[in-house]
């Protein structure tokens, strides 16, 4: 039925029937029809005026109207390019000529010239058509865009629609097309058109086709959202998921705890004979699941992240986040795991660097750290070796220590007295004050600026090699990019992570940006 002899109260019903189907909001369907509407008129009368159509919200009437701006010739101006702006009485008019239309006219009123409704041709209808699909198109997909959006970090049901080149594509519920790149595929799977497949909703983008959702199978959060959905008790808060580390498709460990000592975080879990666990191993391809108990203490979650092999003693270092594994020698493989994958799974679970060492490494790394430190502290304190074992046996590891420990604790060593002690703390003074002005006269020879010297952000060595690299100042270090000081400083040194908080910290202190503005 033509649009001109449709009855007005059938218009708003189509008008609700199309916001229905295509879920997007009632207004947006009439402004995009009153649109269409002001191009035909547009077309029949002249498109130098300045139409506009509007559709009464309550009847349907649609009034096509010219608009004119009421303007003293005189008094235009000029325009972006600085040329003085000329009367145009398609969309403009003066005072007197206002009049016409309105009984007190002012410079600066907008005032209306009712058009009749002009009348829909076939190309009139089909440009309409046009103009009414693209824009609900829009809408569709700002709708869209904003549904999914906010689900990221969700997993997604969907269809696989197609695959090129390794990269599948999947239907979600029939709303939106998701994308899984190859590298984000687990391992081994060989998805086809057709199959049923879970993936976490990485990302979500605008794009002309619609929103663009990333998904993946590979990431450590799909796994534990897929336990969201298989154990209640974590889907309920009674136990947590504190890390997850993955090797996609082959190991993977988690770490669970509970506030409720009643309940077996493990157990739980992984279910009466796996029962739990069994449907995240079946979607994750068959990844082995190490369900481990999470500990604040480092050493148990440490050594608890590194079964299924036994632990005989375990060393650790706070201040480096470093553990020195100990394991009997039929233990050693199994701790390491194939290629290495069980320690490097139990670093990254617990973000601590892990060193796995049998017995007789081990010794032989304690003499080697022995003689590290005996070295120090003669070299460092001008002492003899005796006085150096015993420091290091009373447990001092750095001449920092010596020099800011209470003096009777220096004291208190067997064989050492109030003056030996106080001689002790002077020299170890002594040798950082040296170590200080060295660091200092090394920087100022490079052409480093002290506020990066004193960027107690980052080690020392570190500073030099960038101030080696022509990083001379902190602000230097602000305008670098995390790309930037990875490649300074080499991807086995530093991670993405670390250099960007890095820069962030600079960026902080150099120009007042904190965390939140960034």
């Amino acid at each position: 039925m033509p649009l001109e002899s449709m009855p007005r109260q059938d218009l708003l019903f189509a008008i609700e029937a199309l916001a229905t189907e295509k879920m997007i909001d009632r207004e947006i369907v009439i402004e995009s029809l009153e649109a269409a509407i002001a191009k035909i008129a547009g077309q029949k009368y002249g498109q130098e005026f300045n139409i506009v159509a509007k559709i009464d919200r309550k009847n349907g009437a649609i009034h096509v109207k010219r608009l004119f701006n009421i303007v003293n010739p005189d008094d235009l101006g000029v325009n972006e390019e600085g040329e003085p702006i000329e009367f145009n009485p398609d969309i403009m008019l003066t005072e007197a000529g206002a009049k016409k239309y309105t009984k007190s006219p002012k410079v600066g009123d907008v005032v209306e010239d009712q058009l009749p409704e002009p009348e829909f041709g076939r190309m009139a209808f089909q440009t309409a058509k046009q103009i009414m699909t693209a824009r609900v198109r829009d809408a569709e997909k700002g709708r869209q865009f904003e549904e999914f959006k906010d689900t990221i970090g969700d997993i997604a049901n969907g269809v696989v629609k197609r695959i090129e080149f390794g990269n599948v594509f999947v239907d979600i519920s029939g709303k939106a097309e998701g994308y899984i790149k190859s590298t984000e595929l687990i391992p081994g799977e060989r998805l086809q058109p057709g199959d049923r497949v879970r993936a976490l909703i990485m990302d979500v983008a605008r794009s002309n086709s619609g929103p663009q959702i990333f998904l993946t199978r590979t990431h450590p959060l799909f796994m534990e959202k897929l336990f969201f959905q298989e154990v209640p008790e974590i889907y309920e808060g009674v136990i947590k998921i504190k890390a997850v580390a993955r090797a996609p498709g082959s190991h993977a460990k988690v770490a669970v705890t509970t506030d409720d000592p009643s309940i077996d975080a493990v157990g739980m879990t992984v279910g009466m004979k796996g029962t739990r666990i069994q449907p995240v191993i079946n979607e994750c391809h068959g990844e082995k699941i190490d369900v481990i108990l999470y500990s604040e203490d480092p050493a148990v979650f440490i050594v608890n992240a590194i079964q299924p092999a036994k632990v005989a003693k375990i060393i650790v270092d706070e201040d480096t986040r470093t553990a020195a594994v100990v394991v009997n020698e039929d233990q050693q493989s199994l701790a390491i795991g194939r290629r290495g994958q069980n320690v490097r799974l139990a670093s990254q679970l617990t973000s601590w660097n892990i060193d796995i060492m049998n017995e007789t490494e081990e010794q032989e790394r304690r003499a080697k750290e022995f003689k590290e430190k005996t070295e120090l502290f003669t070299k460092g304190l001008d002492v003899d070796e005796m006085i150096a074992h015993l420091l290091i046996t009373e447990g001092f590891r750095t001449i920092e220590e010596i020099a800011f420990v209470d003096l009777t604790e220096l004291a208190g060593i067997q064989g050492f007295d109030t003056d030996l002690a106080a001689e002790l703390q002077g020299r170890a003074k002594t040798h950082i004050e040296k170590l200080e002005q060295d660091y200092f006269d090394t920087g100022h020879a490079i052409g480093m600026s002290d506020d990066l010297l004193k960027f107690d952000f980052v080690k020392r060595p570190t500073l030099l090699a960038l101030g080696r690299a022509g990083v001379r100042s902190l602000s230097d270090l602000a305008d670098l990019a995390s790309d930037e000081l990875i490649e300074i400083l080499g991807a086995d040194n530093i991670s993405e992570r670390l250099a960007g908080r890095i820069i962030m910290k600079a960026r902080e202190i150099e120009y007042g940006i904190g965390n939140e503005e960034e």
